[in-house]
């Protein structure tokens, strides 16, 4: 087994939702605040995005970790789960 020590940085995985928890957005990113600006911006200037289309405005959940390949495996964790739910 490997393991990881704490590493310097700080990624986070996170998840979006809409007002009526109908539709959910999984990211990762290295600056939450940014992104959630970032997010935020493509609502209101209309964008042809995933999270524009469906107002996916609310932050629900998140969760911090110390390495990009623990964020990217667990964003893909979370994803795979929610298309098995299905």
């Amino acid at each position: 087994m490997i393991e990881y020590t704490e590493g310097i940085y700080k990624f986070y995985v996170y998840i979006l939702t809409n007002k009526y928890r109908t539709t959910f957005y999984v990211g990762v990113t290295n600056s939450l605040k940014r992104r959630l600006g970032e997010h935020k911006n493509s609502i209101n200037q209309g964008k042809k995005t995933f999270v524009g289309r469906y107002n996916l405005s609310e932050l629900i959940y998140y969760e911090t970790y110390g390495w990009i390949q623990q964020a990217i495996a667990r964003e893909k964790e979370l994803k795979d789960g929610e298309r098995k739910r299905n």
